[in-house]
């Protein structure tokens, strides 16, 4: 994991979000790129380029947030983008690669009831890079107990685990697996991927509507410092995700949520 890209949106949680990601590349010595994007609007007539006092006005913004934090002697590379923001992701992705995204959960939204903001819901939902979501003031801390759940055993897609393996190697956590019966669950789903038997430290079966009940059920006894999940067209957020904001009611997560890119 050499590359993690920074999405900058006008959230007051915006420095807090840069600081857990520098502080986790710190620990791993990866690279940080801080993006952000901006849109817009062509007026006919105008003889002011809008473009470059939007691209002046962004890497000022970044560098304001940059230089509130601890940057523990990194290089922090900016990124300003002209579009939207799933759109700007994918040209970074294919200039430099990245290995990880971190966002913070609403990079734009000040609703209180909004947990996934339409912005950071988007990506969450679009991208096929894996998406560490920090929750608001959540400060680093090294990883020890990880639960990840999911409805089935079945990994296709190549790579998939590498942001699991990566922190087990690196961290040693406890990995807990939680495989979750919804209805209509096949036989072959209850038999694990090589690869998630390479991770498990334990696995536990639970039958539920939803991926996402079996993880509220199995949080609190678990009480992991990260929750992972599968980004799949059937998977834990599929109700959640047939939008891109996600309410509090309908779902939150007190510890940072790793999305990997799924195939179901």
């Amino acid at each position: 994991m050499k590359n993690i890209l920074v999405p900058i949106g006008s959230s007051e949680n915006s420095a807090n979000t840069l600081q857990y990601a520098i502080d986790f590349a710190s620990e791993i010595n990866a690279n940080i790129f801080v993006l952000r994007a901006y849109n817009v609007l062509s007026k006919a007539g105008t003889i002011i380029d809008v473009n470059a006092i939007l691209e002046r006005e962004s890497n000022l913004y970044m560098r304001s947030i940059i230089n509130s934090i601890d940057r523990k002697g990194k290089d922090i590379q900016l990124i300003s983008a002209k579009g939207n923001v799933v759109d700007s992701i994918a040209s970074v992705q294919k200039e430099i690669g990245i290995d990880l995204i971190v966002m913070g959960p609403k990079s734009n939204s000040i609703k209180e009831e909004v947990f996934l903001g339409n912005t950071s819901g988007s990506v969450v939902k679009q991208s096929d890079i894996p998406v560490l979501i920090v929750p608001e003031s959540y400060a680093y801390r090294e990883v020890n107990s990880i639960l990840t759940a999911f409805k089935s055993g079945i990994i296709t897609k190549k790579n998939a685990l590498d942001p699991l393996h990566f922190i087990k190697n690196k961290f040693n956590p406890v990995i807990n697996l939680l495989l979750v019966k919804t209805p209509g669950y096949r036989d072959e789903d209850l038999v694990l991927d090589a690869s998630l038997e390479t991770v498990k430290s334990s696995l536990a079966i639970t039958e539920n509507a939803t991926t996402f009940q079996g993880v509220l059920e199995h949080f609190q006894s678990n009480n992991p410092d990260m929750l992972c999940v599968f980004r799949r067209k059937r998977g834990f957020f599929k109700k959640l995700w047939e939008k891109n904001t996600i309410l509090k009611k309908e779902f939150h997560c007190s510890v940072p949520l790793l999305v990997l890119s799924g195939n179901q």
